[in-house]
């Protein structure tokens, strides 16, 4: 079952109001504040980013705010209740340099060697993400020298650079950064 076909089950929705309950947490925010996290990414102003699966924002704003007015972050998630509930918070925040979509990080649909950095923040792993489909489109839309900056680690770091697709470039405050191959 793929993520899309699961968040409209019963059992799903449930799933996902409760999982957007505890990333809106204070005590995610005490322990797990956005702001450290975002440092490790090492995000500089004017850049352009991809956030996969922003879920509820809680890095977006935080985000966006790092990159400035000549930044540009695009939050994307397959989940219309996410991407809704993000359009309301940037909107809210009256921030400029946001665009958030609906969409498939397998396929995103940006143009190649179009960002110059990629955020995948609590998305992996998830069970039903091809590693494979996901690092070959994150290469695809990367600029040369750009990064793909992966939290928490896991054992994914195995996989992302037996792909060959990315170098580990390093880890700062519990972010592992990918330089595109």
């Amino acid at each position: 079952m793929n993520t899309k076909a699961f968040a409209n089950t019963r059992v799903g929705q449930v799933f996902i109001r409760i999982m957007a309950a505890i990333m809106e947490s204070r005590l995610r925010y005490r322990f797990f504040g956005p702001g450290r996290i975002l440092q490790g990414a090492d995000l500089q102003p004017g850049q352009t980013v991809l956030e996969i699966g922003c879920g509820t924002g809680f890095f977006t704003l935080p985000a966006a705010r790092l990159l400035g007015d000549q930044g540009s972050l695009v939050a994307m998630d397959v989940l219309p209740m996410s991407v809704e509930a993000v359009t309301r918070k940037v909107q809210s925040a009256n921030l400029k340099n946001v665009r958030v979509v609906q969409g498939d990080a397998l396929n995103t649909k940006l143009a190649a060697k179009s960002v110059d950095a990629i955020l995948i923040f609590g998305v992996i792993p998830a069970p039903m993400l091809p590693m494979d489909q996901l690092l070959s489109e994150m290469q695809r839309i990367l600029k040369p020298g750009g990064t793909l900056s992966v939290w928490p680690p896991s054992w994914v770091q195995r996989t992302i650079v037996q792909s060959r697709y990315f170098a580990l470039r390093g880890k700062r405050h519990g972010v592992s950064n990918y330089e595109r191959s």
